[in-house]
């Protein structure tokens, strides 16, 4: 088992929170009406995704009739339609539904996880319970060496994130950033927090979270996280992991400098702020990628980029 594996494991046992314990076994043993012929799964609900993600998503906790049913995170309700919908758009998901825990949904590039692990009563948990939860958080940001971006889903979310970086050692400006949809705060030199509405019905239903909203979020989540080139190719202008720097000058220009990302394109497509691992594979980082490179994409297929 890997190191998430063991934690994730933890976390399903977990019994520490007793007015949580209560309340999703509750739900799970009365359950809706709707859903009277399944087996909910009343527990708490483990993290999911891609142990190399550049992107970790921090929810708020478990949907009573959604994931304490279904055994996954954002599984089985509206909240879950709109995230996966808006993650297989960005290309970190291979498929936009999502209704149960082997429905053979998979993430690239990506962590999902909440601020508290159980389902709350009237979705709010207390200020004790998200404490008690925090540690869980703390060990997956440790074990996420990969990260680079955190998209939080909501106040909640915005706010244990921000209090779990700054126990770990993190350069967490004070005073505290206040949390707003698409708000964008550095943290350090290789971490970058990004504020999301949260899709629940509340937002979505009232407008105050639209999809192009919520779809400009996870594009630039991925523009953060990877130094993208340029979308992927369409057909007959090159082959996904195989290309040249003139294919993408001429083709990406205007898509990459409308992102406003650190790339250039003349005499060729700079690399920059390489690590020594990096540098030592690849060059030192003022060569360029020259025609004939190898381009690799590894968030889905829908962007081609250097890892940086």
């Amino acid at each position: 088992m890997t190191d998430l594996s063991v934690l994730n494991a933890e976390v399903v046992e977990c019994r520490r929170c007793p007015r949580l314990v209560e309340w999703r076994e509750e739900v799970a043993r009365t359950k809706r009406a709707a859903y009277a012929d399944d087996d909910y799964w009343g527990r708490p609900v483990p993290s999911f995704g891609d142990p190399d993600a550049r992107i970790l998503i921090v929810g708020l906790a478990p949907g009573a009739h959604g994931a304490n049913r279904t055994g996954r995170m954002f599984t089985g309700d509206r909240s879950g339609e709109w995230l996966y919908g808006a993650l297989h758009s960005a290309g970190l998901a291979n498929r936009a539904e999502s209704v149960w825990r082997d429905d053979g949904l998979a993430l690239t590039g990506t962590w999902l996880t909440a601020a508290v692990r159980c389902v709350p009563p009237g979705n709010k948990p207390s200020a004790a319970e998200r404490q008690t939860c925090r540690p869980y958080l703390k060990r997956e940001i440790r074990l996420l060496t990969e990260m680079r971006t955190i998209v939080t889903l909501g106040g909640i979310a915005w706010d244990a994130t921000l209090r779990t970086l700054r126990d770990l050692g993190y350069a967490v400006p004070t005073p505290k950033p206040k949390f707003g949809h698409g708000t964008e705060v550095k943290i350090g030199r290789n971490l970058t927090l990004i504020g999301s509405y949260h899709p629940s019905q509340q937002n979505t239903f009232t407008g105050r979270l639209t999809r192009e909203m919520f779809d400009a979020v996870w594009e630039r989540a991925v523009a953060v996280s990877h130094r993208i080139i340029g979308e992927m190719f369409s057909s007959g202008v090159a082959t996904p992991g195989v290309s040249t720097t003139e294919d993408l000058r001429y083709y990406y220009w205007q898509r990459v400098a409308d992102l406003g990302l650190d790339v250039s394109f003349s005499p060729s497509v700079s690399i920059r702020g390489r690590s020594p691992e990096n540098r030592e594979k690849y060059g030192p980082s003022d060569r360029g990628i020259r025609p004939g490179d190898i381009l690799h994409c590894d968030v889905g297929l829908k962007y081609l980029h250097y890892n940086m």
